[in-house]
């Protein structure tokens, strides 16, 4: 290794020594009157919390079908893309699949759906730009205002089953104002298994209980709880489409509840 190269690695070591160090030492956590005052950082679900998949690739499939006249219920199409989400993964859990980042899964899941909705002559550079529609997913309306204030109060971060360029491709697409990005790429244990939510903390030098997972899904909310993180439930009634009207979960089972990004900013003191 070059000397150049040798200063270059203790350089990135030190400033992310100080990042992590700083994010504590240089915010008021508005713990007087935050409704989790136990919190010292937040991170959030991605998928369906921050941004709405569904219309974003309904979008994306009207745009290619645009220029190749495809004729397709676009919105039957992301709910199948999206129903390959889990099976893909567990292939990964149960060892038929080594460790696979989620761009690769959704190409699995893409590649059987170009057959199953005909989208004939594509070609690969083609299949490549919409399998990357994952990394263009559009915030909801609330979400830029909403992790802007959490933000000044917080450090936040992503805690996503995507891998890192995904998200960080979506990030600079969407503008969104993350302290750093966390994935299961960094633990290689997809969400909900514990080891997912434990290295968000171990990263933050925290305990678990003083990081909290924001997300619109219940069942990633249970997995993380009982993984000892601390829980704020935002409603994302919309994010499978307007005929699926997601119910809310009983009163109790989260340390918060909000109804939006702006919502759970004012509940956290931001």
């Amino acid at each position: 290794m070059s000397a150049c190269q040798s200063r270059r690695n203790f350089l990135i070591l030190c400033g992310a020594s100080i990042f992590a160090e700083n994010l504590f030492t240089s915010r008021g956590f508005a713990a007087t009157n935050s409704a989790a005052p136990q919190v010292k950082a937040l991170v959030f679900d991605v998928f369906g919390t921050v941004v709405d998949w569904r219309g974003s690739i309904i979008r994306e499939g009207q745009l290619l079908a645009q220029r190749k006249g495809y004729k397709v219920d676009w919105g039957l199409f992301a709910d199948r893309w999206r129903a390959g989400y889990g099976p893909s993964m567990n292939r990964v859990r149960s060892g038929e699949l080594p460790w696979t980042k989620l761009d690769d899964l959704h190409r699995m899941v893409l590649d059987e759906l170009v057959q199953e909705f005909s989208l004939t002559g594509m070609s690969e550079e083609e299949l490549q730009h919409f399998n990357f529609a994952w990394h263009r997913l559009n915030p909801w309306p609330d979400t830029l205002a909403g992790l802007s204030r959490l933000k000044n109060e917080y450090p936040i971060a992503t805690l996503s089953n995507g891998n890192v360029s995904l998200l960080m491709d979506m990030a600079k697409n969407a503008g969104l104002p993350w302290d750093s990005i966390f994935s299961a790429e960094l633990s290689r244990h997809y969400k909900p298994d514990p080891e997912a939510y434990l290295k968000a903390a171990e990263l933050f030098s925290l305990a678990p209980q003083e990081v909290m997972l924001v997300a619109a899904h219940p069942s990633d909310l249970q997995a993380a709880a009982a993984a000892g993180l601390s829980t704020g439930y935002v409603h994302r009634p919309l994010e499978r489409g307007p005929d699926v009207l997601r119910p809310r979960p009983a009163a109790g089972l989260f340390d918060v509840y909000a109804e939006d990004f702006l919502d759970l900013a004012r509940q956290m003191g931001a």
